[in-house]
């Protein structure tokens, strides 16, 4: 009995949670000094009460009858996702574009070989051999002028910008200029960093350099490639403009190249860090084209910038996982990692037809706005459709979607818009959906079928 009793209290206060194994009657006697028929007994009583299950070969563990999704204090029960037919909110691709196989074949040649070096602490900045692999890649691929000594591996993009946020507040910034539309996510990160958000318009070139002039900020994140949410790529005018600016404020640029990857071949250009290596950052990360679940990134900093974000780093973290930075750079020199992107790309390419396609057949009067980028597409609304209308008759459908003023930092009088993200959805599914969302903007505007 005392023995049942202990379990039944462990299990009911969650110390004991649902799927947990518990010791072999043999294994608990001979821990307690008890004869095995007294666990054996107390075992059996607490399966027949619901409290533990027992199977053959799998031996005994508590019952899984009630398995909460286990949450966190920063998300609400009442946050929680609705089932939907279809989520076509922003995201990263869909689960089954992660490679497997060349990741299981990466850890496993990484595992196999791994010496003492390898399976003690990486150095905060990251594994040299890590390190020179990304800088040869970055270069290869994005035309990232830089050397293996300025190269980080971060946990995530986020990591990289919490530490460079820091060292621009040390050099005496307040600000961070960001663009607006942009992740909502990143200003409230950035705000928590230190530093306070800036909105800088975008139109169909990107970022408004002129805008960023009369800002007073000295130092802006920026997606030029495909910026988020629009998918417009920064032009080349562009670029200079905004190169010559971080000049002349003697400031900075962070440029996220979360997708690049996935831009379409015909619009992609080179890194912008490779036309002033002085004055951009450039940051990379795994979230987008392999999996968020790794975290995995990287910065390219400029060599006064280096240092000091070094400084930062390590008195922070001992760095990231120095076996999932050898599985990646693996992955890199065996080829394994250009091959997922070409299927990805082709993936994403074939997704964003059918968006293009399903816009010019079903929704007259909406234009796409960055057409040939990005993992979503926003979509301009005529002034009739209520945007706030449209979401909601399109979750009445059972389609998750968000407005553009979601996206919005400055609230003003901009276009009605609609961001629908299509990589994390199958096929089928991202048909069904946009079916959802045709049959919710007829509802809105007033069209018949």
């Amino acid at each position: 009995m005392q023995l049942r009793n202990a379990f039944r209290t462990q299990i009911e206060e969650g110390v004991l949670r649902p799927g947990t194994r518990v010791p072999s009657s043999r294994q608990l006697a001979a821990d307690l000094g008890v004869s095995r028929s007294v666990v054996v007994e107390a075992y059996e009583q607490l399966c027949a009460e619901g409290y533990l299950v027992s199977q053959h070969g799998s031996g005994t563990s508590v019952a899984a009858t009630a398995r909460p999704e286990v949450g966190s204090a920063l998300t609400p029960d009442d946050h929680a996702p609705t089932p939907a037919v279809c989520d076509l909110r922003t995201g990263s691709p869909h689960a089954s574009t992660f490679p497997r196989q060349d990741w299981i074949r990466a850890v496993s040649a990484v595992v196999t070989s791994a010496g003492r070096r390898e399976l003690a602490y990486a150095p905060p900045s990251g594994l040299a051999v890590v390190r020179h692999t990304l800088a040869g890649y970055l270069g290869r691929v994005r035309g990232v002028r830089t050397r293996p000594d300025r190269v980080m591996v971060t946990s995530g993009f986020a990591q990289g910008l919490a530490l460079l946020c820091r060292v621009l507040q040390d050099r005496g910034h307040d600000t961070l200029g960001v663009e607006d539309p942009g992740h909502p996510g990143e200003w409230e990160f950035i705000a928590g960093a230190g530093l306070r958000p800036v909105g800088i318009p975008v139109d169909r070139d990107g970022l408004r350099v002129d805008a960023l002039a009369g800002s007073g900020v000295r130092a802006v994140l920026v997606t030029p490639a495909s910026q988020f949410p629009t998918g417009v790529t920064l032009s080349a005018e562009r670029r200079a403009q905004l190169t010559a600016w971080a000049k002349e404020v003697d400031g900075y640029v962070i440029e996220d190249d979360f997708d690049a990857a996935l831009v379409a071949p015909a619009q992609r250009m080179p890194a912008l860090q490779s036309l002033a290596p002085d004055r951009v950052v450039y940051a990379g990360s795994a979230s987008k084209v392999l999996t968020p679940a790794l975290r995995l990134g990287w910065l390219a900093t400029p060599a006064d910038l280096t240092a000091p974000v070094e400084r930062v780093r390590a008195s922070w973290d001992i760095g990231c996982s120095g076996l999932e930075q050898l599985a990646l750079a693996r992955l890199i020199d065996t080829g394994a990692f250009d091959r997922h992107l070409r299927r990805l790309g082709a993936d994403v390419q074939k997704r964003r037809q059918t968006v293009r396609d399903f816009v010019a057949a079903h929704l007259p009067d909406v234009t796409l706005f960055g057409a040939t980028s990005g993992l979503q597409a926003y979509l301009l609304l005529p002034e009739r459709c209520a945007e706030e209308a449209l979401v909601h008759a399109a979750r009445r459908r059972s389609v998750l979607v968000r407005g553009g003023r979601s996206y919005a930092l400055r609230p003003d009088d901009r276009p009605p818009a609609l961001v629908l993200g299509y990589a994390g959805v199958r096929g089928p599914e991202l048909g069904r959906g946009l079916a959802g969302i045709a049959a919710a903007y007829r509802e809105t505007t007033g069209r018949v079928a």
